[in-house]
């Protein structure tokens, strides 16, 4: 169940993304119960092969536990948090904290090509950059070594979780940001 979603201004309609925690294991219901009022909703999901002592299955389970995206504005975040399966809105010091469009917009294409994801809590130190060819052509992260090879982490900052996936060592990346020593 991957949701699509088009490009959006926040300028042009005063609307904003906003990621809004839920009850545990209540992301679907929630994307049910938003998307029942009419407010816009992405939730990010990922197909696992779970394997039991009897069976092995497939399921399909919310990328970032505990959390569902909406694309609203003020009107429509307060009817959101109305919503039973929602706890509250993610705030930055007091406010709604609003997700910058960069940010929603690399989730969606690290979650389109398919590759195998990984979540990490907490954001991965390293070197920014901008991928300037191939599927992920465009996305920023932060790039880390591992025993693989290269890997690109698209941390979104407001959840503390960073989002990774697998690239080729042959990738062109334009550094935008060196790390802090």
């Amino acid at each position: 169940m991957r949701i699509t979603m088009i490009k959006h201004k926040c300028s042009e309609n005063g609307n904003a993304w906003y990621a809004l925690y839920t009850k545990p294991r209540n992301e679907f219901k929630a994307a049910e119960q938003i998307g029942s009022v009419g407010v816009e909703y992405y939730l990010p999901t990922i197909t696992r092969l779970k394997q039991w002592s009897d069976r092995k299955k497939k399921i399909t389970e919310p990328l970032i536990r505990g959390y569902i995206f909406i694309y609203s504005n003020e009107k429509e975040r307060i009817i959101s948090l109305e919503q039973r399966s929602i706890v509250r809105c993610i705030t930055d010091m007091g406010r709604a904290a609003k997700i910058p469009e960069w940010q929603m917009d690399n989730l969606k294409k690290m979650l389109e090509i398919k590759s195998e994801i990984i979540i990490h809590k907490g954001i991965i130190p390293g070197v920014k950059v901008m991928i300037k060819d191939g599927p992920f052509e465009g996305v920023i992260g932060t790039v880390e070594k591992n025993e693989n090879g290269n890997t690109l982490a698209v941390s979104i900052d407001l959840l503390n979780r960073s989002i990774i996936t697998y690239l080729p060592k042959n990738y062109n990346f334009e550094v935008i940001k060196m790390p802090s020593t």
